[in-house]
């Protein structure tokens, strides 16, 4: 099953890094998708890589998760 993870970051420049990052890990382009007026990233991702996907948000200090 496939799941959307949201994160709120404090700047574009995180959005930018993560973005990077989960490119760098393999998730495809299109599975993510950036909010930058609201400071958003989401990431669609299946079930068995969601925590791997939470790890890379929680390391560029989002002020939430969900």
């Amino acid at each position: 099953m496939t799941q959307a993870v949201v994160a709120t970051y404090k700047n574009v420049r995180a959005i930018a890094n993560v973005e990077d990052e989960l490119l760098a890990t393999g998730i495809p382009n299109e599975k993510i998708k950036i909010d930058k007026e609201h400071r958003k990233i989401r990431v669609m991702v299946p079930d068995v890589t969601k925590r791997e996907i939470i790890e890379i948000l929680n390391r560029h200090d989002p002020a939430e998760v969900h």
